[in-house]
């Protein structure tokens, strides 16, 4: 993806391998579902495809939306005060 590239989930199927494509240009993830907030050091950490699949895939195999790289750091899922802190630098 571009720096500004926009796509729309419910026309082109993004899965586990556009999943692990993203998390390749990241060094930090978060996903957030509901209340709980995962953070994950990509530098540190390794993740399974199990994992991977837990944090970034709906039910439907499909990547969660909102789906949001910020410089270094991969956003999934919506929580305000994750959003506030990363768009604010």
């Amino acid at each position: 993806m571009s720096a500004k590239e926009e796509v729309n989930a419910k026309k082109q199927v993004m899965g586990i391998g556009e999943a692990k494509t993203l998390l390749g240009r990241a060094t930090k993830l978060v996903s957030a579902r509901g209340k709980k907030v995962v953070s994950v050091d990509l530098r540190k950490e390794t993740l399974t495809d199990d994992e991977i699949a837990k944090l970034m895939l709906g039910p439907t195999g499909n990547l969660r939306a909102p789906t949001l790289v910020v410089g270094k750091t991969l956003l999934i899922g919506f929580d305000q005060a994750t959003y506030q802190e990363v768009l604010q630098g």
